[in-house]
């Protein structure tokens, strides 16, 4: 079985602030028993910043990005150097991989780097990814590394993601963590704070990441540090397990992962409720426009309060779009002087 583990920038710290060794080592011994037994485990770890911060005895966290990428950049050598420190005492052996995200929008750079982890899965090593902040920025600005978990977990065909949180799984209005959950839309209903004190991520960040993951026939744990491994493998949590769904066919899953979106379509409810139930996205659902696009350019749809609905190839360009807003299909064709009604096709659309 192969297992991806995200760890965000909060769990990599103990409550008086310091790096959190004990549970680098619980990890090492979780895995080496683990790998035993045959299982892959790769770590996708957050926590550059908070390295550097640390590094340079700093208390403050960095307001501007270039200071986080500067920080990343000290951070991530004395990341992998815990990694390496600790992981040695369990004769694991870490391998240091930085990723960027056109790794995942390039479809040589996406097999390279799929040949490269494949590889060092078959030396035995236990693979440690971050995303390079010191040159990118997608992590540094939102999602602390939940999304690159998921990308990593598609490009590796990993059988389960689990993403350990300070919030120790799903909690409901009672503050009860959610042992199960089948349909992850209604989910969100429980989403309280967004960000975390050294992290962009936050349980919004993570209900995303997973409603991508389990889109695509990865199902998804979120725990606590505290929890064990090897008795979530044997269906054992004390966080929340989501329920993945059939995966969709091969190209849509491309679509989904690999291909860089251009922009973002915001859209109403009736929209919504019809791109649920396998219907085109239609001018008349759309509400706002963001970015600047062209025809036959992938965008990301989401509901007017920022839900994720999916991503799809336009069949206009962003400027056309803004001209036919709330229009529908006999306006559209004449406004634009084409014989298309539909602004994404459910032919070139997935649905997450």
């Amino acid at each position: 079985m192969r297992i991806v583990v995200k760890i965000g920038s909060n769990l990599i710290q103990t409550e008086e602030g310091d790096i959190d060794l004990s549970l680098i080592s619980k990890l090492g011994r979780e895995i080496k028993r683990l790998k035993a037994l045959g299982n892959e485990v790769v770590i996708v770890s957050s926590g550059a910043v908070l390295c550097g911060l640390k590094k340079l005895n700093l208390t403050e966290r960095p307001k501007s990005l270039v200071e986080k990428q500067a920080l990343a950049g000290i951070g991530q050598a004395y990341l992998i150097h815990l990694y390496d420190l600790v992981f040695s005492n369990y004769k694991l052996v870490p391998a240091q991989v930085l990723l960027t995200s056109d790794v995942f929008t390039d479809k040589h750079k996406f097999e390279n780097a799929k040949n490269a982890l494949e590889k060092l899965l078959e030396m035995g090593a236990v693979p440690v990814i971050n995303e390079n902040d010191a040159v990118a920025v997608e992590e540094l600005l939102f999602g602390d590394n939940d999304f690159l978990a998921v990308h990593t977990a598609f490009m590796l065909q990993a059988n389960l993601l689990v993403i350990l949180s300070t919030a120790g799984g799903l909690r409901d209005h009672q503050d009860r963590v959610i042992p199960f959950v089948e349909d992850v839309d209604s989910a969100f209903a429980f989403v309280r704070g967004v960000n975390s004190t050294y992290g962009t991520g936050g349980m919004l960040s993570k209900l995303t990441a997973t409603k991508i993951a389990v889109r695509l026939g990865i199902p998804v744990v979120i725990t606590g540090k505290e929890d064990s491994l090897e008795e979530i493998l044997q269906g054992r949590t004390k966080g929340t397990y989501f329920k993945p769904l059939p995966p969709p066919r091969q190209g849509k899953k491309l679509l989904a992962m690999v291909e860089k979106p251009r922009g973002a379509l915001y859209i109403d409810e009736g929209a919504f409720k019809a791109l649920k139930s396998g219907k085109s996205l239609l001018p008349a659902g759309i509400k706002r426009v963001e970015g600047s696009f062209q025809r036959g350019d992938v965008v990301v749809i989401y509901t007017e309060d920022g839900l994720l609905v999916g991503k799809g190839k336009t069949n206009f360009s962003s400027e056309e779009l803004r001209r036919v807003l709330g229009k529908k299909g006999e306006e559209v064709r004449r406004i634009l002087k084409t014989t298309k009604e539909e602004a994404v096709h459910r032919d070139y659309m997935v649905v997450f």
